[in-house]
């Protein structure tokens, strides 16, 4: 036995499997006292194992079955091996299961489809919502402007935002962002029936908007008053066509970052001081 804080992980160095090989050969490590797989590699396994024993015997029984691999056995001192082998693991889906670490949990929205409110099956909110989690949401407050279903202000609030205002001068829109909003437990959201000119809301540090480019036009001015200096106005609802025209009405904000899908774009402006 090693010395305590010295000890070392047998194991095994496997590479050169096709598909199938290794589909088998996790069948047969059953057979063996494995600990654990570190598959982050591409290309190779590393198999740690309770004892020199089982490794050698494992060894020996890939280098028989699977004769065009690579079997190298080696010591792995015990640094914490197992949680930096593991930091790589992503969520998985399985047919309607996730199966996720506590690092990598997937946020799911639920939105019920609704006659003229975003359900997120358009590009424009998709795009927002990548946008939206490049940003640094968590205690930030957000502003949503013309929320339809809710989903962005939902998505700010479950991405830990301090305070998420969302509003749209159509009573119905407001109505299914309530219904949506009950559909997300956790989610907190303030909704507002009125419009950016009639609302007197306090700036927030991230402002959304996924309208219509005459409506960013025209509303540019207090879209920027709702934002706080050196903070972050999301723009979506136009075309490629448009981005000129829209990020021009916004005099003062600097483009950050631009995605697009298909003819659809979202911009990221940040307000200067």
């Amino acid at each position: 036995m090693t010395a305590p804080g010295s000890r070392t992980w047998p194991a095994l160095v496997v590479s050169g499997l096709s598909e199938a090989e290794s589909e088998l050969l996790q069948a047969d490590l059953l057979d063996y006292d494995v600990d654990a797989i570190d598959e982050s590699t591409p290309g190779a396994w590393r198999v740690f194992f309770r004892t020199s024993a089982g490794r050698d015997q494992a060894q020996a029984h890939v280098r028989q079955a699977f004769p065009n691999s690579s079997a190298i056995p080696e010591s792995v001192a015990d640094e914490d091996w197992a949680a930096r082998s593991q930091a790589s693991l992503k969520a998985i889906t399985a047919g309607h299961f996730i199966v996720a670490p506590p690092w990598d949990v997937p946020i799911t929205l639920v939105i019920q489809p609704s006659m003229g409110f975003g359900t997120g099956h358009h590009a424009t909110t998709r795009l927002c919502l990548l946008a939206l989690q490049r940003r640094e949401v968590k205690a930030r407050t957000v502003v949503d402007v013309g929320t339809g279903s809710g989903i962005l202000a939902i998505a700010a609030s479950r991405l830990g935002a301090a305070d998420v205002r969302a509003f749209d001068d159509d009573q119905d829109a407001i109505q299914a962002a309530w219904e949506n909003l009950a559909l997300n437990p956790g989610a907190i959201v303030t909704l507002l029936v009125g419009d950016v000119r009639s609302l007197n809301l306090e700036p927030a540090d991230i402002v959304l908007a996924n309208i219509t480019g005459g409506l960013l036009m025209a509303s540019a001015s207090e879209i920027l008053r709702l934002t706080r200096p050196e903070g972050y106005i999301i723009l979506s609802g136009f075309q490629t066509g448009e981005v000129a025209d829209v990020t021009a009405a916004f005099a003062g904000a600097a483009v950050m970052e631009q995605f697009e899908e298909d003819t659809w774009v979202s911009v990221t402006l940040r307000r200067g001081r």
